[in-house]
């Protein structure tokens, strides 16, 4: 034979790469992950951290749904803090520093345990396609035909990627690492629409060279709060980061020297990322802010490598050295690599369906940065939403899965990249969502796990797990809402309340601010015994917002009303009456997937989607 022939296969061993594979496989699909090293499966290319605000509710929405990528924080992470603890619930985000060998040890480990995963050494130079564009495999650049079911491309960075440090350039996909050169075409070949980003990193330090004892020190939360719903505690060591802040000379050599960034001078054409700018980026557009905050943060725990976060930069090697010595504390620091910018080509995500596959090629999946995307987490969430709906185009189902934007932060991130495309790396926020109160970090086992137990990728460990949790909360809920007091109780235990007579249930009382597991304790002393912390956690946050949350669900209804009329792929907008030019401009641009995703899109009017409405409800009748 010469070829090799899969149910899925998975191009690249990044974040989007390695989470696509492991979820085809834990579908139930044979599956391959093709990786130009399979030595740097899981790589942190960038910085050494998982999680943040709203990026942290990504990782705990993969993990409900058996991803690897908070199980593997939770084995390498060396800082662990939740942000925004002084705000709700809703916007708080976890966030760990890693140790970059032990995370990426711990990425091969868990795929190494994946039942039906094969990884293998190759690069992917075309896609092979039948006729009709649709996918059927790729072949490689030893030349080896690979066919499959359905094809994932996870590309990153790679994709004609090209470096830019000051006025050198050079092909890569990353430091010391060749690109992929010639997927582009297949792509093209295709029709899809592509288009150039941006990213960069900054300098590496030597941390024994750091003047450690200059800088304030920031402390992780004690005791670390894990990522995964099936970690217990953290057992790794845990680390200090170290802060510090350019100055008013970092300021006028970057000033001095901006006709050389390679952003600057017209060397790079493509966008970066505008909530992640370089150095030369903040110093240009705050110009008023006479300094910026860096974090020094090691990159491991037998490393002597320190990640500067927040000095972004593609400044001339030398460049970087002054202004890296004019920060207090790195006067006299080692610089172990420069700084460096990378283009790359991406995807319009807008030729996507929500499941990830290309609408004018079947059974071919992208996800990740070659979608427009930034991060790790954007990338982790794309590929488990790929890989899963990979395993299942390539077994003949017809189902497929799509969380929406009332089930987690990945239906939110996956509406806005398919329905509205990015002209600028896509980045997660919290702002994105509108029913962020449902979708916390907290319950986001809640929200999917059930629906990942249905579809088949989440296996028999964290199925058992989750049972178990949801008994509990049901268990103790009911407890709750038996137990009950009158007003001249709860004001005998120093709990203000209206004395009009009405007895309260113990999660009632969650809704008065001073009142918290240990009022309740008091209250009833004999009740909620070897109560489980996350439980008790959820039930608090439930009681505390139940009015909020309540009115939430009343919007996540009225959501869902427009989201269950689906518009044909194929439909042809200059049929739909009542519609000007405008709109059908912007429906044929845009393809919106459901008339809700359609009034999502800027500009569309309620005319245009009553018009909309109209017609496919029509089209309905008739068939």
């Amino acid at each position: 034979m010469d070829h090799e022939t899969w149910d899925v296969i998975v191009v690249g061993g990044g974040h989007a790469g390695t989470e696509a594979a492991a979820a085809a496989a834990r579908m139930g699909a044979k599956t391959l992950l093709l990786t130009h090293k399979p030595e740097t499966v899981g790589e942190m290319s960038c910085n050494p951290a998982i999680g943040g605000l709203a990026k942290g509710h990504l990782v705990r929405e993969i993990d409900a749904l058996d991803g690897i990528m908070g199980r593997a924080i939770d084995q390498g992470g060396i800082q662990f803090r939740v942000l925004n603890q002084s705000k709700g619930p809703a916007v708080q985000g976890p966030r760990a520093q890693a140790d970059r060998k032990l995370y990426r040890q711990a990425v091969q480990r868990l795929l190494a345990e994946t039942a039906n995963l094969t990884i293998q050494a190759g690069g992917a130079v075309q896609l092979i396609l039948d006729e009709d564009n649709a996918c059927q495999g790729v072949i490689t650049d030893d030349g080896r035909r690979l066919l499959a079911g359905a094809v994932v491309l996870t590309t990153g960075t790679f994709l004609n990627g090209l470096i830019h440090l000051g006025e050198e350039i050079w092909p890569a996909g990353r430091i010391d690492e060749a690109p992929a050169l010639h997927l582009s075409d297949s792509l093209a070949q295709i029709g899809l629409a592509l288009g150039r980003l941006k990213t960069g990193t900054p300098a590496r330090l030597d941390g024994r060279t750091i003047a450690w004892q200059t800088l304030e020190m920031q402390e992780g939360d004690t005791p670390p709060k894990p990522f995964s719903f099936l970690t217990d505690r953290i057992t790794t060591p845990q680390v200090a980061c170290g802060i510090t802040w350019t100055t008013p000379e970092t300021h006028a050599i970057i000033q001095a020297n901006l006709h050389r960034a390679p952003m600057y001078s017209g060397q790079i054409q493509s966008v970066g990322p505008r909530y992640c700018p370089s150095i030369e980026d903040k110093v240009v557009r705050f110009a008023g802010r006479d300094r910026h905050q860096i974090f020094l943060e090691p990159e491991g725990l037998d490393d002597h490598t320190v990640y500067p976060n927040g000095i972004s930069t593609s400044l001339p090697r030398e460049v970087q050295q002054a202004l890296i010595h004019s920060i207090p504390g790195l006067e006299t620091v080692h610089i172990i690599r420069p700084g460096y910018a990378i283009e790359y080509d991406f995807v319009d995500p807008r030729e996507l369906r929500p499941t990830l596959e290309t609408r004018k090629g079947a059974r071919l999946f992208l996800a990740g940065q070659i979608n427009g995307t930034t991060g790790y987490e954007e990338a982790g969430a794309q590929g488990l939403i790929a890989g899963i709906n990979a395993a299942l185009k390539a077994s003949g189902s017809e189902r497929t899965f799509v969380p929406d934007r009332a089930d987690g932060y990945i239906g939110v991130m996956i509406d806005d990249l398919v329905t509205l495309g990015t002209q600028e790396p896509y980045r997660m926020f919290t702002s994105r969502a509108e029913y962020r109160l449902l979708l916390r970090a907290d319950n986001a086992d809640l929200r999917l796990t059930a629906m990942g137990i249905d579809i088949g990728c989440v296996g028999p460990v964290r199925a058992a797990a989750y049972t178990a949790k949801a008994a509990a909360l049901v268990a103790t809920r009911t407890e709750m809402e038996g137990l009950t007091a009158t007003p001249r109780e709860l004001a005998a235990h120093g709990i203000a309340i209206n004395q009009d007579g009405v007895r309260r249930s113990a999660f009632t009382l969650f809704s008065y601010q001073e009142v918290n597991w240990d009022t309740l304790r008091r209250l009833w002393p004999e009740s909620f015994a070897g109560l489980r912390d996350d439980v008790a956690e959820q039930l608090e946050i439930e009681g505390r917002y139940a009015g909020y949350l309540q009115r939430q669900l009343a919007d996540v209804a009225a959501f869902r009303r427009d989201e269950t009329l689906a518009i044909p792929d194929d439909l042809d907008y200059a049929e739909v009456g009542s519609l000007s030019s405008e709109m059908r401009l912007k429906l044929t641009q845009h393809r919106p997937a459901t008339l809700g995703a359609a009034a999502r899109i800027p500009g569309v009017t309620p005319a245009a989607l009553t018009a909309l409405l109209g017609h496919v409800r029509k089209k309905q009748s008739a068939a």
